[in-house]
């Protein structure tokens, strides 16, 4: 239904039908995990109405040249960042609010240019429509910002939103929104999927991509097992299944290390441990079957309560990324957590 776009038929359909309808509602959430195809399926969207997907296509975020500019802008003080809030506008009727910066987030100044922006008349046609890539990144003074302009949006104004976990947002954001929940591709459609975009070690991509076709198509593979190696050094010593001196020449080299943030590790911590929580219950599904050695190891010295009690401990470190916490300190205070109970 929509032009180069794979998986989530359920969305797409949805989505078709407010096109061929002429319903369309002026504030809709994607929801769903990174990766998934949201802010593309927001463009294919976009285009269907304004037109010029072409033009549109230039704000995709994955870009080279767009990631050169979220790199060149991060090492902004804020101050300037703040005097000129980014925005992504290739299309004059299609306008896309990313967040940025070191912490990547949604700024106050730039929900003051959409509120501003929103009232401005399309240049061609009869709509507006703004894209807000990741707003559960927005903090909350962002997002009571944000609140003004979805409690009386402009009739010409369709506001989209993606977002990981809608829960949280606002609820009053939530309430105001109507919500389509993006899935993890199957297997054979990921097969397609990297079919169609030739992609290089297909079946390594899809084993550890999870279903998400952004992740397979950008995914960096020596440097995700370097990283995933380090998590499961983590898991082991928390088990108790290695000692405290395996992990710190681990924790050594990843504190030199200044480019690898930690949200990235967190999300592998997740993956590892629902991988842990499967093999300790004896079900099927892990993602990660290459390290399956290991992971049984851990699940069989590890009790429910000790996986609960590790998920809780990323849980509070990924609430802590805004305050931009240190990696070290936040993984060798999980470590300990995790032995604790261990």
């Amino acid at each position: 239904m929509f032009e180069n776009f794979h998986g989530n038929r359920h969305a797409q359909t949805v989505l078709d039908s407010m096109i061929v309808r002429e319903r369309i509602p002026q504030t809709l959430l994607f929801a769903g995990l990174e990766g998934l195809g949201k802010a593309t399926l927001a463009r294919r969207f976009a285009a269907r109405l304004l037109g010029h997907p072409e033009q549109i296509e230039h704000d995709d975020l994955s870009l080279e040249e767009n990631q050169t500019i979220f790199a060149n802008r991060e090492k902004m003080p804020s101050e300037k960042r703040n005097q000129d809030p980014l925005v992504f506008s290739t299309h004059p009727d299609f306008l896309t609010f990313p967040p940025e910066g070191p912490l990547r987030q949604l700024s106050i100044p730039q929900m003051r240019m959409l509120k501003e922006r929103a009232q401005l008349r399309p240049l061609k046609g009869d709509r507006r429509i703004f894209l807000i890539d990741q707003v559960d990144r927005a903090g909350e003074q962002a997002a009571n910002s944000l609140l003004k302009t979805l409690e009386e949006p402009p009739d010409h104004l369709i506001l989209i939103m993606t977002a990981e976990n809608v829960y949280d947002l606002l609820p009053t954001i939530r309430s105001r929104s109507v919500v389509l929940n993006f899935a993890p591709l199957s297997n054979d459609e990921m097969k397609v999927f990297a079919k169609a975009k030739g992609l290089d070690n297909a079946d390594r991509r899809i084993a550890l991509s999870a279903g998400s076709p952004g992740l397979a198509a950008t995914l960096d593979i020596e440097l995700f097992q370097k990283r995933r190696a380090s998590m499961l050094a983590l898991l082991k010593t928390g088990s108790g299944v290695a000692s405290l001196s395996a992990w710190l020449p681990v924790a050594e080299a990843m504190g030199r290390s200044r480019t690898d943030k930690l949200e990235s590790y967190l999300k592998l911590l997740y993956e590892l441990l629902r991988d842990v929580a499967l093999l300790r219950e004896g079900v099927d599904g892990i993602r990660n079957v290459d390290a399956k050695g290991d992971l049984a190891t851990i699940a069989a010295r590890v009790s429910r309560a000790w996986v609960i009690n590790a998920v809780k401990g990323v849980d509070e470190i990924a609430e802590l990324l805004r305050r931009n916490i240190q990696k070290s300190v936040a993984l060798d205070g999980l470590l300990m957590r995790m032995r604790s109970v261990a």
